[in-house]
């Protein structure tokens, strides 16, 4: 059995489709499943047991014989949540009892960490794991992820396999339930069809011009792609990053939108909200050497390719 948490969730479910499509068909899905318009993510995938985050360490100690890999994907993303105990209890200490367990029952295991780890980017964006005590996140959220990365290159006792993915923008199919959170070809999508036009967050920066803040968008097929290759893979364990390896403009992102849906450009600005305005990263950029130099080498989408494909399912 292959464990996926965050199962209901926007990657998590695209993990579970994709092992189904290779064949993995005894999944153990672990999430809250009391959101009904989040379950529709897993609707027709082949799962054989639903256990309920809050349960998954006693079914976990009573089951751990049969289980043969673990992808923990599940975790409170809100970058604007700032309850540090919330996110502390979900995000570190969660992970920290599925590491300990993956320790004892030789369990290899693969998580979720964040590119937000990285803050403003001061010290770039290199998943060198000796530069890692150095990373200072912008946001609560973040700092939850890089309070476990930490803890967990201290342990003495690691599973016998086991990776940390820094996920940087992902986009992609059943986002649609997060909201605010949610990429913005996502909420281009929908201002777009609703209104004709999308409005982008101004700049407040001299050194940016508006639109011109720039991140490093990764489609989810590429992210479960590495995902379900580090499952094979199995050695050279560490943190990783896991971005598309080239940043791109928020105009650059909003054009494609435009194109992929046949409509004229409208683009229009507005400032950024207030409670954001100083924790926004105006550049993301993942450098990928490190996954490529083990062996990774399939090519990821570009953001033009992503899109299009995105907005195909959509439409």
């Amino acid at each position: 059995m292959i464990v996926v948490t965050g199962a209901v969730g926007f990657i998590g479910s695209q993990l579970i489709k994709k092992l189904n499509n290779e064949n993995f068909n005894y999944i153990v899905a672990v999430d809250n499943f009391d959101n009904p318009v989040k379950n529709k993510n897993i609707a027709g995938l082949s799962i054989l047991h639903k256990i309920d985050r809050d349960h998954f360490m006693e079914w976990l100690d009573q089951h751990y014989e049969e289980v043969e890999f673990i992808f923990h994907i599940g975790a409170k993303t809100d970058t604007t949540l700032f309850d540090v105990e919330l996110l502390t209890r979900l995000n570190t200490i969660y992970t920290q009892d599925i590491w300990k367990r993956c320790v004892n029952h030789q369990i290899p295991l693969i998580y979720a960490s964040s590119a937000a780890t990285y803050g403003l980017g001061e010290q770039g964006y290199d998943d060198n794991e000796s530069s890692i005590p150095q990373l200072k996140p912008l946001n609560p959220y973040g700092q939850s992820k890089q309070d476990f990365d930490m803890w967990a290159l201290e342990q003495e006792e690691k599973p016998f396999y086991w990776a940390g993915l820094k996920f940087f923008n992902v986009y992609g199919p059943n986002e649609y339930h997060k909201g605010r959170m949610a990429s913005v070809i996502w909420h281009a999508w929908n201002q777009i069809k609703d209104t004709g036009g999308m409005k982008l967050f101004r700049s407040h920066r001299p050194d940016f011009k508006d639109g011109e803040q720039m991140r490093d968008f990764v489609y989810v097929k590429d992210v479960v792609d590495v995902c379900y290759w580090l499952m094979h893979h199995r050695k050279d364990p560490g943190i990783y990053n896991l971005g598309s390896g080239r940043a791109r403009t928020f105009l650059d992102l909003t054009k494609a939108v435009f194109r992929a849906m046949n409509k004229p450009e409208n683009i229009s600005f507005i400032d950024t909200p207030e409670d954001i305005r100083d924790k926004y990263q105006y550049f993301t950029e993942a450098k990928m050497d490190k996954l490529q130099k083990i062996g990774y080498s399939k090519k990821f989408h570009t953001l033009e390719e992503g899109v299009e494909d995105y907005i195909r399912q959509m439409s």
